[in-house]
C-alpha cells in the first residue's frame, strides 16, 4: 500500500466539486484518516447554481438525468425516494422521464443526499469527517516546517480556530464580484441571487449577455412584470397592468442566442474521452514539446463523427478549424437570431421524438471537454486560435437551452417584449450618476448609440480570475500559487503581439523566448498548483474553477468536477507528483524570474 496517502485532508467549498472530490476518496483504495469539508452557507452539494443563492423555482439545469455523473445513487432513485410535490413532472417516479432536463433547485436536493450519502460512505470506510458549514475560510497558511504542511483559519470569531491539514484541495466555486451593484442604483453585477430582484420594472431593463446566465435573469424579470400562460401547446405572455412599459433589451457582441437541447446518445463524460497523460508525453516528444490544436480536434471531433455521421464527415473532413467555424457560423450570421432559434427548435425537437442526436453538435460538446486536459499543453498560438475561433462556436452548442426555456423567450419575443442587438466588441456599459447604466455602442449600420437604462443586470456569465483575486492571501503572498503562462511556438508571433501589445504577451529575461499569459493560476495536469518554476506545490489543488480557465477552456459542468477529481485523487495515490516533463516546460523553470 502507498505509504505517501495524505492523512488529513481540508476540502474549502462544499459544493458539486466537493461532492465529486468526496466520491472518489471513497472509492480509493488509500484513505486518509480524516476530511475537513468548510462550507460558508448551510448546505451541501448544492454551491451556487442549485441552492438559493442561484435559483429559484423556474430555473432549470441543462442536464438531465442520465447526463448526470454516476453517484451513490441514480437520480431515479432518489425520486423514488423523494417525490417531488414542487415540480410536476417528477411527482410519479413511475412516469419519470429520464431524458427531461431538472429544476437546478431539485437537482440540489439530490446532490445534498447523496454528499450526505457519501459522507455516510466515507466514516464507514474509517474516515473522520468533519462537517463545518456556515464557515467561511479566511485564509490558507503554508506550515512547511510541520509534518501537516497547511494551516486553515476560518472566519469565525468567536475561536478563530486553526485547522492542520496535509493537503487542500479548493473548491470554492463561482464568484461574482461587484463593481458597481449596491452603490449604483439600478445597476446589478450578475442576476444573483435571484431573490434580490423583487420590484416590478415598469421601464426598459437592459441584460448583457445572451448565455445561459442571462436566460436566468430573463426568466427572473419576467416573473416580476407579468406571466406566462398556456394555450394549448402554445405559451403566451402577458404584461402586469402596472408594467406596461417593461422590456428587456439582450445585448450580445455575436448577436446569437443559445443553441438548443437535443437528443444525447452519449453516456457521461469521463476520463476515457480524453488524451491519456502517456499520449500527451509522446505525442508531444515527437512535436517539439507541444499538443497540437488541429490534432485533437481530428482525434476529438472528426474521427468520432466519421463513425457516427459518415455523410455530414465527408461535408468538412478537409476542412481546417477556421473554415469549419466559417461554415457553421454562415448560416447563423445570415438568417435573423430569432427565426434561427425557432429553426434550431424544430430541429431539437425532431432529434428527440426519433431519440435521434444532432452527430456534429453532440461530437463538438464532447471535443470541447475532451481538448480540456492536452490544453494545458498547447502553444500559445494554438491557445489563442482556439479562444478567437472555435469558443464562440462551441459557446453556442454546448448551452444546450431546455426547450421550457425557448418557449419562454419565444412568448417574451411574440409579445414584442425582448429584443436582440448586436453591438461591436468597443460597445461599453458606464453606470449613470442619476442610476442605471449608459449602452454606448455603434449599430450594424455604422451609427453611434448611446442609450440610457433604468436598470442593467450584467449576464456574461463567470469571469476568469487571476492570481490576485485569490481569497486567500497567503497562498499568493508566499507564491504557492502562479499566473498561468503557455509558451509561442512561433517565436516571431510571439514578438509581433508584444510589440503590438495585442494581448498579454511578455518576454524571457534572456529576450529569446515569448509567453502568453493566460487567465487563472497555473496547475498541472493533475490540478495541482505550480510555483513561479513550475514546481508543484506538495498538497495544493485547485478545482475552483474561476481560476483554472485559462489552462482549461471548457471549465464548467458536473462531468468536468467529476474528471478533475478523478485527476487530484490519482496525484495523492501516487508517491511521487508529476511535473510537467517536456523540454519547454525545463525553459520556463529558468524563465520565470521575469514574472
Amino acid at each position: 500500500m502507498n505509504q505517501n496517502i495524505s492523512q488529513h485532508i481540508a476540502v474549502i467549498g462544499g459544493g458539486p466539486a466537493a461532492l465529486l472530490f468526496l466520491k472518489h476518496i471513497t472509492k480509493s483504495s488509500n484513505l486518509p484518516k480524516s476530511i475537513f469539508i468548510f462550507e460558508k452557507n448551510d448546505r451541501l452539494g448544492v454551491g451556487m447554481p442549485y441552492g438559493k443563492f442561484g435559483s429559484c423555482n423556474e430555473h432549470v439545469a441543462n442536464v438531465s438525468a442520465n447526463e448526470l455523473p454516476k453517484l451513490v445513487d441514480s437520480f431515479e432513485d432518489f425520486i423514488r425516494r423523494n417525490p417531488s410535490e414542487k415540480f410536476n413532472d417528477f411527482k410519479n417516479p413511475e412516469n419519470l422521464n429520464p431524458y427531461l432536463v431538472i429544476p437546478r433547485l431539485l437537482l440540489g436536493d439530490y446532490l445534498e443526499d447523496q454528499f450526505q450519502q457519501l459522507i455516510d460512505i466515507a466514516e464507514e470506510k474509517g474516515i473522520n469527517v468533519i462537517i463545518k458549514t456556515e464557515t467561511a475560510v479566511k485564509d490558507i497558511l503554508p506550515n512547511f516546517s510541520s509534518e501537516r504542511k497547511f494551516k486553515i483559519i476560518t472566519e469565525n470569531s468567536e475561536d478563530d480556530t486553526e485547522f492542520l491539514v496535509d493537503k487542500v484541495v479548493i473548491c470554492t466555486g463561482h464568484i461574482w464580484r461587484k463593481k458597481y451593484e449596491e452603490t449604483v442604483k439600478g445597476w446589478y453585477d450578475s442576476p444573483y441571487p435571484p431573490s434580490k430582484f423583487q420590484d416590478a420594472t415598469n421601464f426598459p431593463v437592459a441584460v448583457r449577455g445572451t448565455s445561459l446566465t442571462a436566460i436566468d435573469a430573463v426568466k427572473t424579470l419576467a416573473r416580476l412584470n407579468g406571466k406566462f400562460t398556456e394555450d394549448g401547446d402554445k405559451l403566451m405572455y402577458q404584461l402586469n397592468d402596472s408594467s406596461e412599459n417593461f422590456r428587456l433589451d439582450l445585448f450580445s457582441k455575436g448577436g446569437f442566442l443559445p443553441a438548443l437541447r437535443f437528443h444525447s446518445e452519449d453516456d457521461s463524460y469521463s476520463l476515457k474521452w480524453a488524451m491519456s497523460l502517456q499520449e500527451i508525453d509522446e505525442y508531444k516528444e515527437s512535436h517539439k514539446g507541444f499538443v497540437d490544436l488541429d490534432y485533437v480536434f481530428e482525434i476529438n471531433f472528426k474521427k468520432p463523427l466519421k463513425e457516427k455521421d459518415p455523410d455530414f464527415y465527408e461535408s468538412i473532413k478537409d476542412l481546417t478549424i477556421e473554415k469549419f467555424v466559417e461554415k457553421m457560423m454562415n448560416f447563423r450570421e445570415k438568417v435573423d437570431s430569432f427565426e434561427l432559434f425557432k429553426a434550431e427548435y424544430y430541429e431539437a425537437e425532431k432529434s428527440i421524438n426519433r431519440k435521434k442526436s444532432i452527430t456534429w453538435k453532440e461530437k463538438l460538446a464532447a471535443f470541447s471537454y475532451a481538448m480540456n486536459y492536452p490544453a494545458k499543453h498547447f502553444s500559445a498560438e494554438d491557445m489563442l486560435r482556439l479562444k478567437s475561433t472555435l469558443m464562440p462556436l462551441i459557446t453556442i452548442i454546448i448551452a444546450s437551452l431546455p426547450q421550457s426555456s425557448y418557449k419562454e423567450m419565444m412568448a417574451l419575443h411574440e409579445a414584442g417584449l425582448i429584443t436582440l442587438i448586436e453591438v461591436d466588441k468597443e460597445s461599453t456599459v458606464e453606470p449613470n450618476i442619476q442610476g442605471g447604466a449608459d449602452y454606448i455602442y455603434t449599430d450594424k449600420e455604422g451609427n453611434e448609440i448611446k442609450k440610457h437604462y433604468e436598470m442593467f443586470v450584467d449576464s456574461i456569465g463567470q469571469q476568469q480570475m487571476n492570481p490576485e483575486d485569490l481569497p486567500f492571501k497567503s497562498l499568493v503572498n508566499e507564491s504557492l500559487v502562479s499566473a498561468a503562462y503557455l509558451r509561442f511556438k512561433n517565436q516571431q508571433k510571439g514578438e509581433e503581439l508584444f510589440i503590438n501589445e495585442d494581448e498579454k504577451v511578455i518576454k524571457s529575461t534572456d529576450q529569446h523566448n515569448y509567453y502568453l499569459n493566460v487567465p487563472g493560476l497555473n496547475i498541472n495536469d493533475y490540478f495541482q498548483s505550480l510555483d513561479l518554476y513550475n514546481k508543484p506545490i506538495d498538497g495544493l489543488f485547485i478545482m475552483a474553477v474561476p481560476f483554472i480557465g485559462g489552462l482549461n477552456p471548457d471549465y464548467s459542468g458536473l462531468d468536468f468536477c467529476d474528471t478533475a477529481a478523478e485527476r487530484i485523487m490519482m496525484a495523492i495515490n501516487r508517491s511521487e507528483f508529476p511535473i510537467f516533463n517536456q523540454e519547454n516546460q525545463n525553459q520556463i523553470l529558468e524563465e520565470r524570474q521575469i514574472l
